[in-house]
């Protein structure tokens, strides 16, 4: 656990629509983190950016502080201004060692998330640390934390009632939605086949909506959410020529820049001149803000439910005290747990020596008694050396594990 530290930029310090400028390009993120774990000395690593949230998770021997935080920060060319950087790096939060876990397994709980008791949290945690492993960014360890980061959030939300009557960004941005009383054919453009847009779609479904046309980079995905809602599917690109018109837009990608430009929004608009609405649950925000300055727009974004986070997060207080509970016990048995891993693998070698002892002691100290006696004799010789073996073998670890956990 010495070795786990974590830098997180989130909500709590810094504005929503500010952390956009701190998300990194799906296209080109692992490039850039193996660059990083090179020359920072990381053994494993993972990259976690949500709506609420960007944070390194990395197994590391070195000092991570505020200067190195900036080093990092400036290697990974997310393309920060001085200024900006410097605001950011003055509200990162720094973990390491036990506090990193702690603050790993209160997020994965949602008791750091923007509404307190949602569910997206987990899973958004699990994909960026699978994207990661699968890009080759990960080892044991972190696997290590990860499965005790997924036992924990697992056990706060089947025995607390911090996710009873759940809400979420997307619920809540539903119900704002919901506010504006849409017809039920009205027509909806959903940009991005992510988790989040499939989320709301749900709700959309529910409440008898059937008119959709899905854009997405992969058309893959797009054709899979359209099947789903059975609407129609288009890659991203086809935006810009698209002539059905629109009531609403629900939007939500990795893109780093807007996707909705005053270009691409007029072309959309197809001489219509009403009141549209755009759901844009982005960080950064898909829209561009000319857009909003130059148009009518109901605009829906995560930074105007903060109002309603704060008073679901008054609500469930009284459940936050079982929940801290529960991280405090699994940091203990992951502790634990980690002791006796450090007994294995520093015994790792064991099996092997005695074993070579064994090789030795028949085939060259003793070997000329080992000869010399009859197959019965040797049968016993043989079962009574399997004994011996797998005793030497499992009473001194059982014994390590023991002293080193005890003391």
């Amino acid at each position: 656990m010495k070795s786990l530290r974590v830098i997180a930029f989130t909500h709590k310090q810094i504005e929503l629509k500010e952390l956009g400028k701190l998300v990194i390009c799906q296209e080109n993120l692992a490039d850039r983190l193996h660059k990083v774990k090179s020359i920072f000395n990381i053994s494993e690593i993972f990259y976690l950016a949500t709506c609420n949230r960007v944070e390194f998770v990395m197994i590391t021997p070195q000092v991570v502080d505020r200067d190195f935080a900036q080093k990092f920060i400036e290697a990974l060319e997310i393309g920060l201004c001085p200024i900006h950087l410097q605001t950011f790096l003055d509200a990162a939060g720094i973990y390491e060692d036990k506090a990193a876990l702690e603050h790993l397994l209160r997020t994965s709980c949602s008791l750091e998330s923007l509404i307190v008791g949602e569910k997206e949290i987990l899973p958004q945690l699990r994909k960026a640390y699978e994207d990661c492993r699968e890009a080759g960014l990960t080892g044991d360890g972190l696997r290590m934390f990860m499965n005790c980061i997924v036992k924990t959030a697992k056990e706060v939300y089947t025995h607390t009632n911090i996710s009873k009557n759940p809400i979420s960004v997307v619920s809540l941005a539903y119900r704002k939605l919901k506010d504006l009383k849409l017809c039920a054919n009205a027509r909806i453009l959903i940009i991005g086949a992510g988790e989040t847009n499939r989320n709301i779609s749900k709700y959309l479904q529910k409440h008898k909506f059937s008119n959709f046309a899905v854009f997405n980079r992969t058309i893959s995905k797009a054709e899979e959410l359209a099947a789903d809602l059975g609407g129609t599917a288009f890659t991203l690109d086809a935006l810009k020529d698209y002539k059905g018109g629109f009531d609403a837009i629900i939007t939500c990608t990795s893109c780093i820049e807007p996707i909705i430009t005053t270009e691409i929004y007029t072309a959309l608009l197809n001489g219509e001149t009403g009141k549209k609405t755009i759901v844009d649950l982005a960080v950064p925000n898909d829209t561009a803000p000319e857009v909003l300055e130059q148009f009518p727009v109901n605009f829906i974004e995560v930074h105007s439910l903060n109002e309603v986070a704060k008073k679901n997060l008054q609500e469930r207080y009284q459940e936050l005290v079982h929940a801290e509970a529960i991280i405090e016990q699994n940091i203990a048995e992951f502790t634990t747990m980690l002791k006796q891993r450090r007994i294995e693998v520093a015994m790792r070698g064991v099996p092997e020596k005695i074993k070579e002892i064994r090789q030795t002691a028949i085939n060259t100290v003793f070997a000329d008694e080992v000869q010399g006696m009859d197959q019965q004799s040797r049968e016993v010789l043989e079962k009574v050396i399997n004994y011996m073996e797998k005793k030497y073998i499992s009473v001194p670890m059982v014994m390590a594990k023991d002293i080193l956990i005890n003391n």
